[in-house]
C-alpha cells in the first residue's frame, strides 16, 4: 500500500479542519469550493472515497510512525545551500 507524506497529510488533515471550522462560519460558495477541493485531496491522498474514511486512513497512518522518527520536510536537503 502506498503511504503519503506524513508531513503532507498532516498539512491536508489541518487544512481540512481549519476550512470545515471557516465554512462553518460563514457558508460562502468560496469557503464550500475550497473544502471540496482539501476534501477531494485528502481523500486522493489516502485512496479512500469519503472524507470521514480519509480522515481515519489520516490517523492511522499517522499514528503508525515510529515516534522516534521526526517527520521533516525532504524538499530541500540540509546540506544544500540555497544562494542568491
Amino acid at each position: 500500500m502506498l503511504m503519503a507524506n506524513p508531513a503532507t497529510l498532516r498539512s491536508l488533515v489541518k487544512r481540512y479542519e481549519s476550512l470545515r471550522s471557516v465554512h462553518a462560519r460563514l457558508g460562502t460558495s468560496e469557503s464550500s469550493r475550497h473544502l471540496e477541493d482539501v476534501s477531494y485531496t485528502l481523500c486522493v491522498t489516502t485512496g479512500t472515497r469519503t472524507v470521514h474514511d480519509a480522515l481515519i486512513a489520516a490517523e492511522a497512518q499517522l499514528r503508525a510512525l515510529p515516534s522516534a522518527a521526526p517527520v521533516r520536510s525532504k524538499a530541500v536537503p540540509s546540506e544544500v545551500q540555497l544562494t542568491a
